[in-house]
């Protein structure tokens, strides 16, 4: 996946999570439609990958998601909605919502 910014990051995952809801749907009064099953594993797999870049750059998206044994980095720093794209044991700056 080329995308590596926070932002576009999210962006990605919003739109593959809408779509994944949206063909979920379908798929409920369609269940042996081929291709939407095939479109429901491609954007599956898309937010996957989104999801897996931005967290190893920023931190867990999902309290499920936290990696560390050491820590509890689900509370660190600002959330993604906040504007806040930390890395455990850091601050960035510039990132305001505003």
């Amino acid at each position: 996946m080329p995308v590596s910014d926070a932002k576009q990051l999210l962006t990605v995952i919003d739109q593959a999570s809408f779509a994944m809801d949206d063909v979920l749907l379908y798929l409920d009064t369609h269940p042996c439609d081929q291709a939407a099953l095939n479109y429901y594993q491609y954007v599956t797999k898309l937010r996957r990958e989104a999801m897996e870049a931005y967290e190893s750059s920023y931190g867990p998206l999902l309290v499920d998601h936290v990696q560390s044994n050491q820590y509890w980095t689900w509370v660190q720093g600002k959330w993604p909605w906040e504007g806040g794209n930390t890395v455990c044991g850091t601050m960035k700056n510039g990132c305001n919502t505003r």
